[in-house]
């Protein structure tokens, strides 16, 4: 049997990491309705673990770029392959942002009582990205901004109490371009009857 067009299995095997954004707004409601998909991800004991923070202040996002920059930079120092040279000169730039200049960054914050957070946030933020991608907004996970959680200005600025800890920093907006396809490895796989 085929895959047919618009199912889950196309959905999942065409969204791709989008890091070029038009200057275009994505609506609350679109917003509204890509948590609302994530929040039907499961979770562990049904806690739902999680709490967003929607950021479309493009300062806000400027200076959590800037916070997490130097340290991006000191995690890379000793990285050598093509891609972190490549990404370490970008970082050295003052106009290099590490959100792309997308529109729109949503956090997946998960709460520390749950040990199962980081799981159940996980799922949630793929429901999410799987979500903007249905409706023709792409997405990127940006993990690196997880160094906002060790400044305490930015978390109070953002609402982000220490009940909780940053779990998926995504950026969203509408694609430049049609991000093409990528090579999958074939999986190791272990069959056991």
């Amino acid at each position: 049997m085929g895959v047919e067009k618009n199912s889950v299995i196309e959905n999942i095997k065409t969204r791709r990491s989008v890091m070029e954004y038009i200057d275009k707004e994505v609506s609350d409601e679109d917003i509204k309705t890509i948590i609302d998909a994530g929040i039907h991800a499961p979770s562990g004991f049904d806690i739902q673990p999680w709490f967003f923070v929607v950021v479309k202040n493009r300062e806000m996002m400027k200076r959590m770029s800037d916070h997490c920059k130097p340290r991006l930079l000191t995690m890379l120092e000793e990285a050598t392959n093509d891609a972190a040279v490549e990404f370490k000169k970008k970082l050295s730039t003052d106009d290099f942002h590490i959100f792309y200049d997308a529109p729109v960054l949503i956090i997946v914050l998960g709460n520390n009582a749950s040990v199962t957070a980081d799981i159940d946030c996980s799922l949630c933020a793929e429901n999410m990205m799987l979500a903007a991608h249905s409706m023709g907004i792409g997405s990127c996970w940006i993990g690196t901004a997880c160094f906002i959680q060790d400044n305490p200005e930015l978390l109070e600025e953002l609402g982000i109490t220490p009940d909780y800890r940053v779990v998926a920093p995504i950026v969203m907006g509408y694609p430049v371009t049609e991000p093409g396809e990528t090579d999958k490895k074939e999986p190791e796989v272990v069959w056991v009857y």
